[in-house]
């Protein structure tokens, strides 16, 4: 593919200094948590973790892509954040929150901002 871009069509595409960055989740739950604790779990994660920070959250209840709720990066702040959150959660065994990534080209490198 071209690598002489015009801005408007770099843009579009979401590359260069347009690229979006989001983060993926993956949850594991204690043993013999029940379906109604596990909705619970994810209404206050959507509301206290996620909305709360300005983000969305496209997954379900073990696995997801968290990015901005409206156009635009994942700051590494907003990520802690929601770690932190996940960190105090009695009804998880284990979670990941992976480094931050291209939400449209996960294979590409994040371009460093001067």
């Amino acid at each position: 593919m071209a690598t002489n871009r015009s801005r408007r069509l770099r843009k579009k595409l979401c590359v260069d200094e347009f690229q979006e960055l989001g983060f993926e989740v993956t949850l594991s739950y204690q043993d013999g948590l029940d379906s109604k604790a596990v909705d619970a779990f994810l209404e206050r994660f959507l509301k206290d973790a996620i909305e709360a920070n300005g983000l969305g959250y496209v997954g379900g209840e073990d696995y997801g892509f968290v990015c901005l709720a409206t156009r635009g990066s994942v700051s590494e702040e907003q990520r802690n954040q929601v770690e932190s959150w996940l960190k105090g959660r009695s009804e998880l065994a284990e979670f990941n929150v992976s480094p931050l990534m291209d939400v449209w080209y996960p294979e590409n490198e994040i371009n460093v901002k001067a």
